[in-house]
């Protein structure tokens, strides 16, 4: 069955990566959330995908107390997502402020994720990023915790196939404009999963779906359950 996880929560409806974002995503029966994360200057796990904030500040140069108040931390994320399976993104970029090349951030990710009660269910939380040290950090710390490759469109995917597959992660994170069946297959041969971004058209989710993607994200869950049903129900 192919699921359907909401992009930054239900974030056509309602802000982005906030709590009532994530709340909606819950209502309308998103298998599961996406969300991103990043340090703030005292070490927090913030839930922002952006490496500033509205006002143009840098969320790794501003201490919690600063944070507007609709900006949630992690914990605070997880508490809202309970019952359906979160992907966290770690936001660990060389180019953009706040870069941390210990990949602490990592670290910290791995083991809140694991000590939470969700990560006793397999694949409940899930860790992803664009780079393989943030990830490779995350198996090191965690090695029971899922991990998936986010690659963009114009990589040669089924390069990054043989790559996460040879770390030991557990997925590829594919823009759908990279994803073909050819990749599909060569990810699941060696036993990846397939969880595909950003998919908001109708037309384009069913394409992802008769290739055979596991999951796809989107802004639009409540579309995507809708025209994904076909597929969701097995015929």
């Amino acid at each position: 069955m192919i699921s359907v996880i909401a992009h930054r929560g239900a974030s056509r409806a309602f802000p982005e990566n906030t709590v009532d974002a994530f709340a909606a995503a819950v209502r309308v029966g998103a298998d599961g959330v996406e969300l991103d994360v990043r340090r703030s200057a005292d070490g927090a796990l913030v839930v922002r995908h952006d490496p500033t904030l509205p006002d143009g500040r840098v969320v790794a140069n501003t201490v919690v107390a600063d944070l507007p108040d609709w900006l949630p931390l992690l914990d605070a994320a997880l508490d809202a997502c309970h019952g359906i399976s979160v992907n966290i993104e770690i936001k660990n970029l060389p180019h953009e402020p706040g870069w941390d090349p210990t990949e602490a951030i990592a670290v910290d990710v791995a083991r809140l994720a694991g000590d939470r009660p969700a990560a006793a269910q397999t694949g409940h939380i899930s860790v992803s990023a664009f780079t393989l040290a943030t990830i490779d950090a995350v198996r090191a710390a965690e090695p029971a915790l899922p991990t998936g490759w986010l690659t963009l469109a114009g990589y040669d995917q089924l390069a990054a196939v043989e790559t996460a597959a040879d770390r030991g992660h557990a997925a590829l994170h594919p823009h759908h404009h990279g994803v073909s069946a050819a990749v599909v297959d060569a990810a699941h041969d060696a036993r990846l999963a397939v969880v595909t971004w950003t998919v908001d058209e109708p037309d384009r989710l069913r394409a992802m779906a008769d290739m055979g993607v596991d999951a796809v994200i989107t802004n639009v869950p409540d579309v995507a359950l809708d025209v994904l049903a076909p597929w969701r129900q097995g015929t």
